[in-house]
């Protein structure tokens, strides 16, 4: 097996020290894969066997996460392995530390060292899900396996945790042990700050809401029956997308919540309000980007986006440009490493900036008219590029994690990012 380290290849104890390029070691994955060996390990087990040829490939991904890790290699292709979940190494944060505490702080921020890193454990290393957020008040909700922990980015100080809890109404399973918690997938912030959506990744899916200001659950919704790897808010509606590539639109005022339904192809993996909310943005696990428009009513699968376009790789890095509400940026994942900005009335891609790493994160910082992203392999670090219409161009970079920068979020603003890396650290740096 091939490991990147220090941009040379250590193969079966014998490190070949050439000039190694993102391009040569995603080959190198590949020529391993085609062999049917095992390209990296991965703590999502599936707990099943999956038949070959099964229709919803990705479902393999969201079974039994909970379970202790096997060997399934039917269930992982090479793209699964290395966009959803690749095994830390030996310097993840100890699971003795206590979230955000404080492992470091400086009083500058060059442009190479955080203000702060904070400890995360046992933050998930799964591509696929959106455990990161922040709100108009800055309040940043960070999930740790079955809770979310709500630090302040204003005085840097933990507010508290919160656990969501299995819904009352969901029956038990013959021969399945009760679970008290349920691990969490995504969480999103509504536009006022007042609540936190918050969606779970076994059994019987549940969208939480959260009166933050009193620390209690104000409504359960029982929406989704596959994991709910997505979610973004439209004044008092809320969307939700899960793994199964259903996308599905509530109105929590009403005693049926539930007012629309879509389908996509692939499964959801980013979903998205356009700021002045008259589309909705859908990424897939099939490199699909759907643009549905504002009207949702109506519990029907039928109904098609009015607009898709096609990128190589997984749409989870996605953002629209709050500044050019037509204007939607993408990232590609580690089988395509190009970063996109398309032209949603025309389906066009306007702008494309190859980064040889993997994009698995991104936000726009309105005030500064740029773009961060957050990278994978090969050196997990951020990147701050400016915005020109219609060209991007990269300023500076950030490094500091040691594993990919799977979340970011901006403060209200704008003057700090917040980064959340697999190695189980939240950086905190100033923009």
């Amino acid at each position: 097996m091939y490991v990147m380290y220090n941009a040379a290849y250590i193969y079966n104890g014998h490190i070949d020290t050439h000039h190694t390029s993102y391009k040569h070691f995603r080959r190198r994955i590949e020529q391993r894969s085609s062999s049917e060996v095992h390209v990296a390990s991965t703590p999502l087990a599936t707990g099943r066997q999956c038949l070959s040829g099964f229709e919803f490939d990705s479902v393999c991904q969201r079974l039994a996460l909970d379970s202790p890790p096997r060997d399934s290699p039917k269930c992982k292709s090479a793209q699964d392995v290395t966009e959803g979940s690749l095994q830390g190494s030996d310097d993840k944060v100890s699971n003795d530390l206590r979230p955000f505490t404080v492992l470091s702080r400086s009083s500058m921020s060059p442009q190479d060292k955080a203000v702060m890193k904070l400890a995360a454990p046992p933050l998930l290393n799964d591509y696929y899900t959106n455990l990161l957020d922040c709100s108009c008040n800055g309040m940043v909700a960070l999930a740790l396996g079955s809770s979310v922990y709500l630090w302040n980015s204003e005085t840097h100080s933990l507010e508290g945790h919160l656990h969501p809890s299995p819904p009352a109404l969901a029956p038990a399973q013959p021969g399945r042990p009760c679970r008290q918690r349920q691990a969490i997938s995504s969480l999103c912030w509504s536009r006022d700050g007042r609540a936190l959506s918050i969606g779970t990744r076994r059994g019987e899916i549940q969208v939480n809401l959260w009166d933050v200001e009193h620390k209690s659950n104000v409504r359960c919704v029982l929406s989704h029956l596959s994991v709910v790897r997505a979610l973004s808010w439209k004044q008092d509606i809320l969307s939700s997308g899960s793994v199964l590539g259903r996308i599905h639109h509530h109105d929590l005022r009403a005693p049926t919540p539930l007012v629309g339904v879509a389908a996509q192809q692939g499964g959801v993996c980013s979903l998205e309000w356009s700021p002045g909310d008259d589309h909705l943005a859908s990424g897939s696990t099939d490199g699909l980007l759907s643009i549905w428009d504002s009207d949702i009513t109506g519990v029907t699968r039928s109904r098609q986006p009015v607009s898709t376009m096609k990128q190589p790789s997984a749409v989870k890095a996605m953002g629209w440009c709050p500044w050019q509400r037509q204007l939607i940026a993408t990232g590609g994942g580690w089988r395509d490493g190009e970063l996109r900005i398309w032209d949603t009335h025309s389906g066009s891609c306007i702008d494309s900036v190859p980064t040889n790493s993997q994009i698995c994160s991104l936000r726009w910082a309105e005030k500064q008219r740029a773009l961060v992203t957050g990278h994978g392999l090969p050196h997990h670090h951020l990147t701050c590029w400016a915005w020109d219409s219609p060209s991007l161009s990269p300023t500076y970079q950030l490094a500091g994690h040691s594993h990919r920068v799977l979340h970011l979020a901006l403060s209200p603003r704008g003057t700090q990012i917040v980064s959340a890396g697999a190695d189980q650290c939240v950086h905190i740096w100033a923009m």
